[in-house]
C-alpha cells in the first residue's frame, strides 16, 4: 500500500490518500478524509471499473473496459458543510471523473448520486470515435445507511445507463464518521447478507479448475429483422446459445426469441442486427461488405447479466464468419460455433442470414455451409490423384531401370 499525505484542502482538511495496487483488471483504492482538526470525517475503500460502449466514424460499434485509475487524483473531494454533503471527487485519464454525493436525514446517510464523466476525445481509449467530446451518466441511488454504521458490499454490483456500465465491488464507506472514529459495525448490502452463511475461500497458489456446464438442449429457433426506409433491408433466421467462461465458472444459455427484441441498421457497407431481452442489454452481430462482391459477419458485440448478478461484457470486431456473396443469403441448417474469444462463443443451429439487399422481405438464393466443405475436399482429392499419378510414374521407371541391366547380363 501507498499512501500520500496531501496539503489541506480548503473546507475539507487535510486528505490522507493510500493506493492500493491491485489486479490488471481493477485497482483498488482507499481514502481516509479528514478534517482541519485531523480526525477522520470520510472513509472509503472500493474498487471499480467501467464498460462504454461507443460508435465509431466507420458506424462500428466499440466496447472499452476503463480500469486503470493508478494515476488518480481527489480534487473536489469533501466533508461537507452546512450547505452541502460530503462527496467523493475521483479524476483520472484524460478527462475522465467520478462523483459520490452523500446526504443526511435524521439518523441515516444515503449515498445520494453517482456520476461518471468520460471523454470520447482521447483517442488513445477511444479510437475513431464518431461523437468527441466529454459525456456524463448520472445515476441516483438514494441507499440509506444507519449513521453510526460503515456500509460493506464485497459482492459485484452494477449500475447501468446510456451504454455505461458501472462495476462496484469490496465497498467500504462512512460518510459521517463520528467523533473521528470509523465505525466496526456493519451494514451489508443485500448480496452480502446472502452471502453471510457461506463459508470463506483460503486463497490458495493452485488455480482452481473450470467448471463444465450440463449439456443444454438445443435452442429453439428464432426469426429476426431490421426494417428501414426501404422495407426489410436484413433478415435472420437462427438458433443461439451462448457458451460463457467468467471467474472460471462456465455457463451456457439458450437465446429464446419469445422473449427476445430486435433492432439494427442498415448501410450500403455494414448492417447490424442487435439482440436485447431482461438479462441481455444488448447482442450485436455486425456484417460488412468485402470486395465489394460478398458479405461476412466481422464483429460480434455482447453485454448482458449473469445469473450471480455480475456483468459479461465481450468485443470482437475481426472475425470473418458466414461468408456469401452479395444478393445471396448465407445457410448452414448444422451446428456452427462462431468464437468471438477464449471466454465466449456462440453456437448456432439452422442458421440463414442475408444483411445486405433483401428482396420483397425475402431471403435469396442461399449459399449452404455444405459447399465450404466439398471446397475444402477438392484439393484434398486432387492432391491424392496427383500423388497417385507420381507413384505409377515412379514404378514405371523401376521396372523399366530393371529390365535395362538384365538385358546387359545376356552378353
Amino acid at each position: 500500500m501507498v499512501c500520500f499525505r496531501l496539503a489541506p484542502v480548503p473546507g475539507s482538511g487535510l486528505l490522507l490518500l493510500c493506493l492500493v495496487l491491485g489486479a490488471v483488471s481493477s485497482y483498488a483504492l482507499e481514502l481516509n478524509l479528514t478534517d482541519s482538526e485531523n480526525a477522520t470525517c470520510l472513509y472509503a475503500k472500493w474498487q471499480m471499473n467501467f464498460t462504454i460502449r461507443y460508435e465509431t466514424t466507420d458506424k462500428h460499434n466499440k466496447t472499452v473496459t476503463i480500469s486503470d485509475l493508478d494515476a488518480a487524483t481527489y480534487s473536489g473531494s469533501s466533508c461537507g458543510d452546512d450547505q452541502n454533503g460530503p462527496k467523493i471527487a475521483v479524476q483520472f485519464g484524460f478527462g475522465f471523473s467520478w462523483i459520490v454525493n452523500f446526504t443526511e436525514e435524521m439518523s441515516f446517510y444515503s449515498i445520494d448520486n453517482i456520476s461518471f464523466s468520460y471523454n470520447t476525445s482521447d483517442n488513445t481509449t477511444f479510437p475513431d470515435a464518431k461523437e468527441k467530446g466529454i459525456f456524463t451518466v448520472s445515476n441516483h441511488v438514494a441507499f440509506r445507511v444507519p449513521l453510526n454504521d460503515i456500509f460493506r458490499c464485497n459482492s459485484l454490483s452494477t449500475l447501468g445507463k446510456n451504454d455505461v456500465v458501472q462495476h462496484y465491488w469490496d465497498v467500504h464507506v462512512q460518510a459521517f464518521v463520528q467523533n473521528g472514529t470509523v465505525s466496526t459495525k456493519e451494514f451489508l448490502c443485500d448480496k452480502d447478507k446472502t452471502l453471510t452463511t457461506v463459508p470463506p475461500i483460503v486463497p490458495t497458489t493452485v488455480p482452481s479448475p473450470t467448471t463444465t456446464p450440463s449439456p443444454k438442449e438445443k435452442p429453439e429457433v428464432g426469426s429476426y429483422s431490421v426494417v428501414n426506409s426501404n422495407g426489410t433491408c436484413l433478415l435472420a433466421t437462427m438458433g443461439l446459445q451462448l457458451n460463457i467462461t467468467h471467474d472460471k465458472v462456465a455457463s451456457v444459455i439458450n437465446i429464446n426469441p419469445n422473449t427476445t427484441n430486435f433492432t439494427g441498421s442498415c448501410h450500403p457497407q455494414t448492417a447490424l442486427l442487435r439482440l436485447s431481452s431482461s438479462s441481455i442489454k444488448y447482442l450485436d452481430f455486425v456484417f460488412a461488405v468485402k470486395n465489394e462482391n460478398r458479405f461476412y459477419l466481422k464483429e460480434v458485440n455482447v453485454s448482458m447479466y449473469l445469473v450471480n448478478g455480475s456483468v459479461f461484457s465481450m468485443a470482437n470486431n475481426n472475425l470473418s464468419y458466414w461468408d456469401a456473396p452479395l444478393g445471396s443469403s448465407y445457410m448452414c441448417n448444422k451446428e456452427q460455433t462462431v468464437s468471438v474469444s477464449g471466454a465466449f462463443q456462440i453456437n448456432t443451429f439452422d442458421l440463414r442470414v442475408q444483411p445486405f439487399n433483401v428482396m420483397e422481405g425475402k431471403y435469396s438464393t442461399a449459399q449452404d455451409c455444405s459447399a465450404d466443405d466439398d471446397n475444402f475436399l477438392v484439393p484434398i482429392a486432387v492432391g491424392a490423384a496427383l500423388a497417385g499419378v507420381l507413384i505409377l510414374v515412379l514404378l514405371a521407371y523401376f521396372i523399366g531401370l530393371k529390365r535395362h541391366h538384365a538385358g546387359y547380363e545376356q552378353f
